[in-house]
């Protein structure tokens, strides 16, 4: 049986350069999602991630914006993934894998991801100029740096790759929507054991 069957985490973390905090329910009410971190692009793709992973997502954040949003981009991340870890709880059940092609307009992006404890992040989206997104502005760069810190602290494998795209706002959202469904469907419960021959992940 697991040991958080509820799937409910909250996290914090500070630092000299930021202050974040997250709440997150992988059984929600599907996809309510809050989200501050003083970048209104990003704050648009942690929308989509919750709304299209079907989890309530509550994110607060103040960073260095000052410097430019390296920092809090990499710190929610890190706390992201590690409240959705501990949501995770042992995992019980869970589909484990996912993967899909996912579109928006003339960009595709590719995304498969297994929850197996083993975090490795294999990102391959490339861009032919980059260009900056909002006000303050995202540095859409800073898409894969959040996405391997999140994967990182939340333990998963995951593999990103762009197979088609030039408008820099639909590959980035392709690629928050990709990780999210994907997400939403490897944290399916299916079944009741963990999903590994060794017994835990």
């Amino acid at each position: 049986m697991s040991a958080n069957p509820r799937r409910a985490a909250s996290r914090t973390r500070t630092t000299k350069e930021t202050e974040v905090s997250v709440d997150i329910d992988l059984d929600g009410t599907n996809g309510r999602v809050e989200a501050s971190t003083g970048l209104p692009f990003f704050d648009h793709m942690l929308d989509q991630l919750g709304r299209h992973g079907g989890f309530d997502l509550v994110v607060r954040a103040r960073g260095d914006l000052h410097v430019d949003g390296h920092h809090t981009v990499e710190d929610v991340g890190i706390v992201v993934g590690e409240a959705f870890a501990e949501a995770l709880g042992d995992k019980a059940g869970v589909r484990r894998f996912a993967s899909g092609l996912f579109p928006l307009d003339e960009a595709l992006v590719e995304v498969a991801l297994d929850l197996s404890g083993r975090p490795h992040v294999a990102y391959d989206v490339p861009f032919g100029e980059v260009l900056a997104l909002g006000d303050p502005p995202f540095n859409p760069e800073m898409a894969e740096h959040f996405v391997s810190s999140f994967a990182t602290n939340a333990g998963i494998t995951l593999h990103v790759t762009k197979r088609a795209g030039r408008n820099t706002h639909h590959v980035v959202e392709a690629t928050f929507k990709g990780l999210a469904r994907c997400l939403r469907d490897a944290v399916r419960v299916e079944g009741a054991g963990v999903p590994s021959t060794k017994g835990t992940l």
